[in-house]
């Protein structure tokens, strides 16, 4: 069956770094639109990033934009978030999706979903 299995999460202090890490299996990776989203206590889960099948093609939420880069790497069935400049905003549940689509969304409707990594920025 689809695995989508989330990594590096952690603490950090604000201004800090993070590289959050999806591995994917049961799937075939390159046939898949990959998102990261992030939930905090209390709030709905919202988008983050996405990046297409080929890697070509990226998005961002406004509030993370110029401080948080997807990538994926199609030959090892991973995609990764690098997160820089970390805010206590940031501080949340991170989750991987994957959608079968050549487009990428923004919402919440992703075909699969892994478990989740906490993310903790300190002020």
């Amino acid at each position: 069956q689809v695995q989508l299995v989330e990594s590096g999460g952690g603490l950090v202090q604000a201004g800090g770094s993070l590289r959050l890490s999806c591995a994917a299996s049961g799937l075939t990776f390159s046939s898949y639109a990959m998102g990261w989203f992030r939930q905090a206590p209390g709030k709905e889960r919202e988008f983050v990033a996405a990046i297409d099948w080929s890697g070509g093609s990226t998005y961002y939420a406004d509030s993370v934009k110029g401080r948080f880069a997807i990538s994926r790497q199609n030959a090892k069935n991973t995609v990764h978030l690098q997160m820089n400049s970390l805010k206590p905003e940031d501080t949340a549940v991170y989750y991987c999706a994957a959608r079968r689509a050549i487009t990428v969304i923004t919402t919440t409707r992703y075909d699969f979903w892994g478990q989740g990594t906490q993310v903790t920025v300190s002020s």
